[in-house]
């Protein structure tokens, strides 16, 4: 192999940036041509394609988002545009491909790895965590702390003023997010798609503890489980408390990545430069045990990672 290129694609992560420089530097010093596609898939098609070198990638282990850019490519969902794709790789050169992304960008890349036979190796890239057989995706850790920072500072001015706070955070199938950072505050309940709630009873249990004394309340909900306005509407009258809203939004995605993420993308980088030079076809990177793992990139798709409800044990205990 002598030519590889890197995407990034969907969502952004916190990390992504660590990764890119993370191949680009160590294909390079492998004796690989790296190119860096812009846009996702979309300039694969498009054919918005560079070469890259240390240079290229100096300085941006520290930054969030993604200097490749990313987006969500609906011309890749055919097979023409897969073709066109294809043949913008064959014509430079590149024989094989980093895709960093989630679900939906590695299901891309076995489909683009089944029908022309391009090498894919995949790095998880989702501040969702949703991915299986993975411990952490890229961009999680610092997700999880910019959403605890955000619920920190709304836990004051609610002390401060007697109320309840509704804090809606991604999430539309993983209630990770919201749970960690439930657990990571001491807030009072985490709504998850994982466990269905009884709104009357956390409103009866919450009116209790409101009656014993205590002065702010912090509820956090996945989005994938319930719209905070819902909630809100719901179970305010009936708590004892004034009550806000508070959505996160995409202030989640973004951020300088911590020390976490910027270690786990830059393993992840060199070991999916690794994983192509070692003959790989189509694997995604994996965080297990302490170890960067390769594992078939099938095989991780067709798995729903299961969130440990031990934990949502402990967050109603703890709170």
């Amino acid at each position: 192999m002598k030519a590889i290129g890197v995407l990034t694609s969907g969502g952004d992560s916190p990390g992504m940036n660590a990764a890119i420089r993370a191949v680009v530097r160590y294909g390079v010093k492998n004796g690989l041509r790296v190119f860096g596609i812009e846009r996702g898939y979309c300039g694969l098609i498009d054919g918005a394609i560079k070469e890259m070198n240390f240079a290229s990638v100096a300085g941006i282990m520290e930054k969030g988002g993604t200097i490749l850019r990313s987006s969500r490519c609906g011309e890749f969902l055919t097979k023409e545009g897969r073709e066109k794709a294809a043949k913008n790789l064959a014509m430079l050169g590149i024989e094989g491909l980093v895709v960093i992304g989630g679900e939906g960008s590695l299901t891309g890349s076995v489909v683009f790895h089944k029908e022309f036979g391009v090498p894919v190796v995949g790095i998880p890239g989702t501040i969702d965590n949703d991915i299986a057989y993975t411990d952490m995706c890229i961009g999680v850790d610092t997700c999880l702390n910019t959403v605890v920072d955000a619920i920190q500072k709304l836990k004051d001015t609610a002390t401060s003023h007697e109320r309840a706070f509704i804090v809606e955070v991604m999430g539309r199938e993983s209630g990770y997010i919201a749970l960690m950072s439930a657990i990571a505050t001491g807030s009072e309940a985490a709504i998850i798609p994982e466990v269905p709630v009884n709104l009357d009873q956390l409103a009866a249990r919450l009116l209790e503890e409101r009656k014993r004394g205590k002065l702010n309340c912090i509820i956090v909900v996945a989005e994938g489980a319930a719209k905070a306005e819902d909630v809100a509407r719901k179970i305010s009258a009936k708590i004892g408390y004034e009550t806000r809203i508070s959505l996160l939004g995409h202030i989640q995605r973004g951020g300088s990545p911590t020390a976490f993420d910027r270690l786990l993308a830059t393993r992840m980088g060199v070991r999916a430069v690794q994983a192509l030079l070692d003959g790989e076809k189509c694997v995604t990177t994996v965080l297990s045990a302490g170890k960067i793992e390769v594992m078939d990139t099938e095989k991780i798709l067709s798995t729903k990672k299961q969130l440990d409800l031990s934990l949502y044990e402990i967050s109603m205990i703890l709170s």
